[in-house]
């Protein structure tokens, strides 16, 4: 009986997670309409500038993300070990 209340999580997890992929892009990319205008009648160039702003502004968070996680999966077992260590 200890599996019954792990399947009902883990099922409203997925439930959760398939409402967030099912949401259209559009729902998460909202923006003022005098923005986007702004944009799009601008030339190339400042197109272009715009798009490699984005992905170089992408980066930090990207990669204090995978620093985080690295972390944390090198000292997954740090107090699993102490207490293996004392018995």
């Amino acid at each position: 009986m200890t599996g019954v209340p792990g399947i009902v999580r883990f099922t409203k997890r997925a439930a959760v997670a398939l409402v967030f992929l099912a949401a259209p892009a559009n729902l998460a990319a909202q923006s003022c309409a005098m923005c986007y205008q702004s944009a799009a009648a601008s030339g190339p160039r400042t197109i272009h500038a715009l798009n490699t702003g984005i992905l170089i502004l992408m980066f930090p968070p990207a990669l204090i993300t995978g620093g985080i996680f690295y972390l944390g999966f090198k000292k997954r077992n740090t107090y699993h070990e102490s207490e293996t260590e004392s018995e």
